[in-house]
Parts: structure tokens; sequence; C-alpha cells
């Protein structure tokens, strides 16, 4: 019967992944939302309702002031940067073409082109194909509106009674394993905590300093390429890849040295956050080797398609705190399922006796405690 269950439980969430995905976005900004409405209560003594309403206006404030600065210039960017796109896609295609023709390897590695068809062509078409799937259903028309309204919805009434929720997961477990439980729910929420705040001060790094570098160098459109560079941050590693090269590619008819810097650049930004800005934000349980990272990307993709990739890390993130406080400190190492909850001394009666205590003096033990006696 159990096993039963086991396999209806993962059956509903293989109809309902796009649905949880969205739930666990909701989640994300239930943690981002607890954070702010936390500072509020602790600095200005301002109720929960009270806090919760000021952090949504703050970050509705705050993207109108960033959309009213960066939206004109960057609507502008991108128009042209869209004008000149076919232009630019004719020059690679071309370069592509001669490539494979010089190299079987490339050619090969390549794939045959259709008549009339074009590499470039073929690429974005499977592209397209990978969100065909999701995009649709979940980010289009009146479904749009509707999954956004409920992920917000969602996250003001988890910032709003977290207790509520935390009380209903934890009824679902035995009462000798609630502590357990309720010590792992509050190190999953730091968890996401941390990985929030270093995800959006990763994004504004990574934007800010590609956007100065590319204007330094004169490359057009600096603004687009680092707005698209924060963004892409929220898929690691190939987001990162991507709005490396595409700048550098983009500047490339201008000369291989010009293209050679601009590549540079985006490594040297992408090296720097990694190991001087990253340290400093991301807390320690939320550092993850980098082959796992890579693997979940990979997984979420396969599994979930592109907006898999988005909660990739997060998910990671979750599952390694729970494998290590539930497989590796229960099962492996052997803390078991069953922890005494108190250090307080056990008493145990005993026929003629008032009472005896199962504690240092007896070493801990029954037959420490028959010592005792026969002493």
């Amino acid at each position: 019967m159990g096993a039963l269950a086991v396999v209806l439980l993962l059956l509903f969430a293989w109809k309902s992944s796009e649905l949880l995905i969205l739930f666990f976005i909701a989640v994300l900004l239930a943690v981002y939302l607890s954070a702010l409405t936390d500072w509020f209560q602790r600095r200005l003594r301002l109720p929960r309702p009270l806090g919760i309403a000021s952090g949504v206006v703050l970050t509705v404030v705050a993207f109108w002031g960033v959309g009213y600065l960066l939206i004109p210039p960057l609507t502008a960017q991108v128009g042209e940067l869209l004008a000149v796109l076919p232009r630019r896609l004719l020059i690679w295609e071309a370069d592509l073409v001669r490539l494979a023709e010089s190299y079987p390897v490339v050619r090969d590695l390549l794939g045959p082109v259709q008549e009339g068809g074009s590499y470039f062509g073929s690429i974005f078409g499977e592209i397209g194909s990978w969100f065909s799937d999701a995009v649709p259903y979940v980010f289009s028309g009146l479904w749009f509106l509707i999954h956004a309204f409920s992920v917000l919805a969602m996250a003001i009434f988890l910032t709003a009674k977290p207790s509520l929720y935390r009380s209903e997961i934890l009824q679902l477990v035995p009462p000798r394993n609630r502590v357990l439980a309720s010590d792992i729910l509050a190190e999953l929420a730091s968890t996401l905590r941390a990985w929030l705040g270093g995800q959006l001060m990763a994004m504004a790094v990574l934007g800010v300093f590609t956007g100065i570098g590319l204007y330094i160098l004169r490359v057009p459109y600096a603004l687009a390429f680092g707005v698209f560079t924060g963004l892409a941050v929220l898929v690691p590693f190939f987001g990162g890849l991507f709005s490396t090269i595409l700048p550098a590619l983009y500047v490339l008819p201008a000369g291989g040295v010009y293209a050679l810097a601009v590549l540079l650049l985006g490594v040297v930004v992408h090296v720097v956050e990694a190991n001087v800005v990253a340290p400093k934000v991301f807390e320690r349980q939320v550092r993850l080797p980098p082959v796992w990272t890579l693997l979940s990307v990979l997984i979420a993709l396969k599994l979930m398609g592109p907006i898999g990739m988005i909660v990739a890390v997060p998910i990671l993130a979750v599952g390694r705190v729970l494998v290590k406080r539930l497989y590796v400190e229960r099962v492996l190492e052997g803390g078991g399922f069953h922890p005494i909850l108190s250090d307080e001394p056990i008493v145990i009666t005993v026929p003629g006796e008032v009472g005896l205590t199962l504690g240092p003096a007896a070493g801990g033990s029954v037959p420490g405690m028959l010592e005792v006696l026969d002493a």
C-alpha cells in the first residue's frame, strides 16, 4: 500500500510539474518578501501586514525606478540591435559555411542543412522547439496573467502567516520527529534566503560591470548587453557563457583583436564575481560544487524544459540540505530518527524505593544503576 502511494505521488508530481515549478517560484518570492518584512518588523517595529505591504510597495517602486531609468535607452538599443542583427547573422552564416567547407569535422558537428535553410535557422528552430511546450501553456496570454496573479497571491499568503503553513507540514510528521523536521525547515528557509540574496547581488554586479566595461571598450549597445548579462546569470554556466560570447561575436567583424578584448572582459568580470563577490555574499550552505550545479541544470532542462533551468540551482540547494540532514546524518552516520529531545535525567521507579535517577551518577545506564543499588 505504501509503495502504491509513493508511485501515485510521483505520477502526480510528474503530471503537475509545471504547476509545482510555479509553486516553487512562489516560495522563492515569499522568501524574498519575508526578508523585507522581517527587516521592517525588526527595524521599524511595523506590524507584519504593514511590513508585507511596505515590502511590496518598495519592490514595485524599485522596479519602476530602474525601469524609468533603463527602459527608454534599453528599448532604443534593443530595437537598433534587432534591426542590425539579421545582417550580422548573414555574416556569421557565411563564416560558418566557409568553415564547414574547409573542415569536414566542423561540417559533421553542425549537421546537414536543408535546401534553402541555414545553420542559424536550424539552431533557432531547435531553441524554439524547447520553448514550445512550456511557453504557450505557462507564459502566454490569459494563462500568464492567471499564473502571475497566483504566484503573487501564494507568496503573500506564505509571507503573511508562515507559521500556519509550517505547522501544516509538521502535522504530517510523527510527533517524535517534529523537532527535527522544524529544524530542517528553518535550515531550508535560511538556505533559500542566502541563495536568493546572493543571486540578486550577482545579477547586479555582473550587469553593472559588464555594461561599464563594454561602454569603456566602445561596444555598441553596451546597456542592452549589460542587462542581458545580469539576467542570463539565472541560468548557471550556459547563461554566463552565452552572455560572454554574444558581444564578442557582435564586434567580430570589426577585428579579431577587438573581439578578443571584449571576450576577455566578460571572462574577467565573471571570474571576479565568482571568486571575490560570490564568497562574500553566498552562505556556506549554498556554495554548490560546480559539477553538481551543471548536472542539475542539464537534468532540469531534460525533465522540465527551459523553465527548469532557472529553478535548478535552488532545487539543488534544497535537495542537498534534505540529503545531508535525512540521509547522511540520520542513516549513514547513525543519528537515527528517534533523537532524545531532553537532556534531563530519567527517573525510574523501583518497588520499595522512592525512585532512582538514571543519570551521570549511575553512568547513564541500567547496569550503572544496579551498581548504585548494591552500594
